[in-house]
Formats: structure tokens, C-alpha cells, sequence
């Protein structure tokens, strides 16, 4: 289970690197945020929920791996 969540995080942090290289030179909708001050509150919320599920699923694991060992 723990191969898992490792690849789960290799995923998490290299997913952004392939949306970043996804992008052409002019995302309207991202300049407009930007100007407007609205992109850190977008940042701030999807970094809110990806901390919020990386934290479930490692408790999630714990519990699991405690089941395991208890068989």
C-alpha cells in the first residue's frame, strides 16, 4: 500500500509540471484573474483540497496498514 501513495505523490507534483507545458502564450482566462487579483484565491482553494485529500488518503493508509498488521 505504501508503493501506492508513493506514486500517488510522484503524480501529485509532476502533474503540474505537464499542465504548465500544456499552456499556449495567451490563457485569457488566467490574465484575467491575474489582473484582477483573483488567481491567489484560486491557487489558494486548490491547494486547500489537494492538501485536504493527500491527508485523507494517508489516513486513509494508516488505517488500512493497521487492519493488515492486525490479521
Amino acid at each position: 500500500m505504501k508503493h501506492s501513495f508513493k506514486y500517488f505523490l510522484l503524480a501529485l507534483f509532476l502533474s503540474p509540471i505537464s499542465a504548465f507545458a500544456q499552456m499556449g502564450d495567451e490563457v485569457e482566462m488566467a490574465d484575467t484573474f491575474r489582473a484582477e487579483g483573483k488567481i491567489y484565491v484560486v491557487v489558494s482553494i486548490m491547494s486547500i483540497i489537494l492538501i485536504g485529500i493527500a491527508a485523507y488518503l494517508f489516513n486513509l493508509d494508516r488505517k488500512i496498514s493497521k487492519l493488515e498488521k492486525k490479521d
